[in-house]
């Protein structure tokens, strides 16, 4: 899950597993694989770098194969 901020400035998690794309015009919008569409106010590189560390944190939690 990730945090992000509504433009009215209040905060809510998304699962970032269920992104499917991330655009920027010129708010950021994330649309969701159900086709959700929200806006938030932090930076299209930003939501990305969000959902990269929550993917990688949950590989730290997988044993080795």
């Amino acid at each position: 899950m990730i945090t992000v901020t509504r433009l009215n400035g209040k905060q809510f998690v998304v699962n970032a597993e269920i992104i499917r794309t991330v655009e920027s015009n010129p708010d950021t919008t994330i649309i969701l694989m159900n086709g959700d569409h929200i806006i938030v106010k932090e930076d299209m590189q930003r939501v990305v770098e969000l959902a990269v560390d929550y993917g990688r944190s949950l590989r730290r939690l997988l044993a080795p194969s």
